[in-house]
């Protein structure tokens, strides 16, 4: 059963004990609170937010309401902000002399301001209960500051050793999954997008694999596992997988944000022609007929002209045939409104046909659909 009570702590209180180690992560609270785990993303307020918690403090303005989880009584640190992490940081950056406020560090205040500032008083509310209902309960109150991503947001509930290396691998600036993946995965690694596509691929994985799974199961099902080697390895062989079958330096533009797991997952068994491969996708990267060059690759490895977008004929050139033909479908002759026409390739794309007018002619829909079908 979740438990939320509220509690007040002074500025004082927080900042005791301060260390911030870019591996280990951030405490303070004489070491009994994790104010940025070390899976986290790391410090992101500016010099402007920084300064505006400095002078909320000092004016007796009240901060917003922060919010701590306590962990399980065998926790080494037993509290973990949730929300209010950037606010906290401010503070303990301040008082610890890493930054200005009015051209003055903490430490060149008169005594009665740095009495003043170490007196102020948080309001924090503190949530204990189960995973499940820590995920419901911060998802519904992340709404001031600056949010927490989903991704961010499990990383806060299910914490431990798993996601503490995970971050190693997924979630620094430069690290490993970057260095490799900066090509072929979409956005960043502080705030978790790496560490994100690493858990929905492998999570996809283990679904095609016979067993149904989600980024939070699996993040459930491994949290106390002593280190995230298989998520890494996994995450490793797809994208090496893709640089050794795929050109990079010619198709880098065509490559980056395709689900590459899944094709790895289809294909790795199987020695490629990349020969033969590399020249269908030049000369589909130079077909004006394809629309979305991001599904060049999945259509050179599936073969379903779905992925391409092939282009469509325009509703001039189709006006022009329906009328051309007397407003009758050019399969079983009977006669109908534009509107319930579609206009259909007599030479297909695959065979070298163009969307131009004279390989245009004009189906009812049924006509059409069977077409396709064939």
């Amino acid at each position: 059963m979740m438990t939320i009570k509220q509690i007040e702590v002074t500025v004082g209180e927080i900042t005791r004990g301060y260390v911030n180690n870019d591996e280990q992560g951030v405490r303070g609270y004489d070491g009994l609170l994790d104010i940025r785990p070390p899976y986290q993303r790391e410090f992101i307020y500016n010099e402007r937010e920084q300064q505006a918690v400095i002078d909320t403090v000092l004016k007796g303005y009240p901060l917003n309401v922060m919010y701590w989880v306590r962990r399980g009584e065998d926790a080494e640190c037993p509290y973990e902000v949730m929300d209010g992490q950037q606010r906290t940081l401010s503070l303990c950056e301040y008082v610890a002399g890493k930054f200005s406020y009015d051209f003055k560090a903490f430490f060149n205040q008169p005594a009665d301001v740095q009495k003043k500032i170490l007196d102020y008083r948080l309001t924090v509310y503190v949530c204990e209960g189960e995973p499940s209902e820590k995920l419901a309960w911060f998802q519904t109150i992340n709404i001031a500051g600056k949010p927490l991503n989903a991704q961010e947001i499990r990383n806060a509930v299910y914490a431990g050793p798993f996601v503490t290396d995970a971050k190693r691998h997924f979630s620094k600036n430069n690290c490993g999954a970057y260095r490799l993946g900066r090509d072929l995965v979409n956005g960043t690694a502080i705030r978790q997008d790496y560490l994100e596509k690493a858990l929905q691929w492998i999570a996809e994985h283990e679904t095609r694999q016979g067993n149904p799974q989600t980024i939070v199961g699996y993040m459930a099902a491994h949290q106390h596992d002593p280190n995230a080697n298989n998520l890494w390895t996994y995450f490793q062989n797809v994208l090496n997988w893709a640089i050794t079958n795929f050109d990079l330096k010619r198709f880098r533009k065509i490559m980056k944000g395709l689900d590459w797991a899944l094709w790895y997952d289809r294909y790795s068994g199987i020695t490629l022609d990349t020969k033969a491969l590399w020249q269908r996708i030049g000369e589909l990267m130079r077909d004006s007929e394809v629309q979305r060059s991001g599904g060049i690759i999945p259509y050179v490895l599936t073969g379903d002209e779905r992925h391409l977008d092939l282009r469509a004929f325009p509703d001039d050139i189709k006006l022009a045939v329906w009328e051309r033909q007397n407003h009758l479908c050019a399969v079983c002759g009977k006669e109908f409104d534009f509107e319930f026409m579609e206009g259909d390739h007599i030479t297909p794309w695959r065979e070298g046909g163009r969307t131009v007018v004279d390989n245009c002619q004009m189906l009812c829909r049924d006509c059409n659909r069977r077409k396709g079908s064939k």
